[in-house]
């Protein structure tokens, strides 16, 4: 039998019980109608006292059923005095003091089966034994006060004892069978649950999307990852009709394939996007496995089978490529760069010597061509060494700040005069004298990388184009390059910042990269957002990419040349 502590907690056991408190008011309300009506009506005569003895088990049947919280432990023990004790007292003494021709003895069947289905099997039989008992007894003392055949009266209690110990056995069996039932069955539940919980964790957070359909193009499970490839497509009810939308009529074809054929299929689809460029995902699918208890002849329902989908964003992919090969080009470029720099040194300073002694303009000027190329092989060393190091301050910190509106009005100046018909843009210089601590020629290389982008996408107005410098309410100064272009793909925007990653093959996806790399080595930020401006023409939207400088123009101390190589 199974610790009580178990049968207490056990929600079927729990109904059980309620269900033999409530049959025991039952049986206690008509003794007592039954007695009620024969002293009114005296068909048969009952005694007043009987009918209080009836009134009295009501009231406690009463009492029990609303005291009663919990099973009680199954062990014999006065725990049982409320239910069985006083079911056998009421029910011996209405068989043994109450004189009419009705027979109580089939209501010993409520305690017995109370005590075979909640009790232990001694508990059980040792409530049949006292039952029995009183069987006896009553025949002997009905034998004692009537002339009848007493032979027949213990014959009948004999027998009706040993159908009860019968049932007792036979109740206890299937209790005992309930209750492995029960457990068994509590165990594949939590079993479910806990394998429920896990593929929902594992779903919220794999990079993967996964879509599970059905044959009817239903999407009945799409986690948050596929929720963001699907975009309009996905709405926030589920479960939805993919077909609805026909850009995703690839998918919907490789998932009706993977049904027809009956298994797994992979490929690389395109989905259009109006206004963009496809976007490429790699799909893989599988069928759930068929219920095990369906014939083996028998065809499955088109509900019972179930497609997984897994997408995967090829450009994402390319994207983790093009990280390792960063990581191994760090690493090289890193190494290459440091073996370099020595021999540049000695060529300088051996240069250097010999310009003292040349007095041909003509080989002064090879001299200084050599001076200028090696200073200049010196600085793409660095610039190598800076690209492939994670920093986070600058190598060489200027001994003040740079004016943000002059600066950017030379840079931008220098840059338009390389095609003055082409490159236009308005633009709008409003913080005065503010200086940011930031690298000149780092600044250049930022600003120029940022209107390269935007010059590529913009309109034809004079006004596509605007390069903006204000403070924040927080007084950090910042320089903006709006451009009026179409809005970038969420796809692509994940991205933007990452090496070798570009939309268009002619690109070589390093000057985002590099841009946001120089801001954090001076202690600025950059990022991207689209944003509508107010213009001459009204109020166009645009995409934005900003730079937020920092407020201190004080930075930490120079780092070493040996610092942490990105991996």
């Amino acid at each position: 039998m199974p610790p009580s502590t178990q049968r207490t907690g056990n929600s079927t056991f729990l109904r059980i019980w309620l269900a033999f408190l409530n049959g025991r008011i039952m049986v206690a309300l008509l003794l007592t109608l039954q007695h009620a009506a024969g002293l009114v009506w005296q068909l048969p005569p009952v005694n007043p006292n009987t009918l209080a003895v009836c009134v009295a088990y009501l009231a406690l049947t009463l009492l029990a059923r609303i005291l009663t919280r919990t099973v009680p432990s199954p062990q014999p023990g006065p725990q049982w005095l409320p239910t069985i004790g006083v079911d056998i007292v009421m029910f011996g003494y209405l068989q043994l003091f109450v004189t009419d021709v009705l027979s109580y003895t089939p209501l010993y069947g409520l305690p017995v089966l109370m005590a075979g289905m909640l009790g232990t099997l001694m508990m059980a039989l040792g409530t049949t034994s006292i039952i029995t008992i009183l069987l006896l007894a009553g025949s002997l003392w009905l034998g004692e006060r009537s002339t009848a055949d007493s032979a027949q009266r213990y014959m009948q209690a004999a027998l009706t004892s040993i159908g009860f110990f019968i049932v007792t056995y036979l109740v206890h069996q299937l209790s005992v069978k309930l209750h492995a039932e029960h457990a068994l069955s509590q165990r594949n539940r939590m079993a479910a649950q806990t394998q429920e919980d896990v593929s929902a964790l594992v779903m919220q957070h794999l990079g993967e999307g996964v879509l599970v359909m059905d044959r009817q193009d239903m999407v009945r499970l799409v986690n948050p990852s596929a929720r963001l490839l699907l975009g309009d497509a996905a709405p926030a009810s589920m479960p939805f009709e993919l077909s609805h939308s026909p850009s995703w009529n690839p998918l919907l074809a490789l998932v009706r394939k993977t049904f027809d054929s009956a298994t797994q299929q992979s490929a690389d689809i395109d989905i259009p996007q109006p206004g963009h460029s496809p976007m490429g995902l790699r799909a893989r699918t599988w069928l759930t496995t068929p219920h095990a208890s369906a014939p083996a002849s028998s065809q499955q329902e088109p509900g019972d089978l179930l497609c997984v989908v897994f997408l995967q964003d090829l450009r994402e992919m390319e994207a983790r490529l093009r990280t390792e090969k960063l990581a191994a080009m760090g690493r090289m470029s890193a190494a290459v760069a440091h073996e370099i720099r020595n021999p540049l040194a000695a060529i300088l300073q051996a240069n250097a010597l010999l310009e003292e002694e040349l007095q041909d303009p003509v080989q002064q000027r090879l001299s200084q061509m050599v001076r200028q190329n090696a200073e200049r092989l010196t600085r793409i060393t660095e610039e190598v060494l800076d690209i492939a190091r994670v920093r986070h301050q600058i190598d060489n910190v200027p001994a003040q700040g740079i004016s943000l509106d002059e600066s950017v009005r030379h840079i931008f100046s220098d840059w338009q005069m390389q095609n003055p018909s082409r490159r236009k843009a308005l633009l709008q210089l409003e913080t005065g004298d503010a200086q940011v601590n930031f690298d000149i020629d780092h600044l250049r290389r930022v600003l120029i990388n940022l209107t390269d982008n935007a010059l590529r996408y913009m309109g034809p107005h004079e006004d596509s184009m605007c390069i903006h410098t204000g403070l924040t309410p927080e007084g950090l100064a910042f320089v903006r390059v709006w451009s009026d272009g179409a809005p970038l793909e969420k796809s692509v925007e994940q991205h933007l910042f990452e090496p070798f990653f570009s939309s268009e093959s002619r690109s070589s996806g390093l000057g985002l990269y590099i841009s946001r790399e120089l801001c954090s080595r001076h202690g600025a930020t950059i990022r991207y957002e689209r944003t509508a401006l107010v213009l001459a023409r009204g109020e166009i939207d645009g995409n934005a990419f900003t730079v937020h400088f920092p407020k201190s123009l004080r930075l930490p101390g120079n780092p070493s040349l040996f610092d942490t190589i990105m991996v």
